[in-house]
């Protein structure tokens, strides 16, 4: 996800966010030390989505 793509989302849909990719870090995670998770680029690019979206929450509260 781009950050472009995340300032156009609204306040309410970006508060809600961060805590559907925590979620899926959570199960990519899982999957991964279970052996089952096939795309491992992945972990890093939800955990980049995750601060990019915190760091847009923080810019609005500015």
């Amino acid at each position: 996800m781009k950050v472009s793509e995340i300032r156009t989302l609204g306040d309410d849909e970006l508060s809600q966010r961060p805590g559907e990719l925590l979620h899926e870090l959570f199960n990519l995670r899982f999957r991964h030390a279970s052996g089952q998770l096939e795309n491992t680029a992945r972990l890093s690019q939800v955990a980049k989505d995750i601060a990019r979206v915190k760091t847009v929450l923080r810019e609005r509260r500015k």
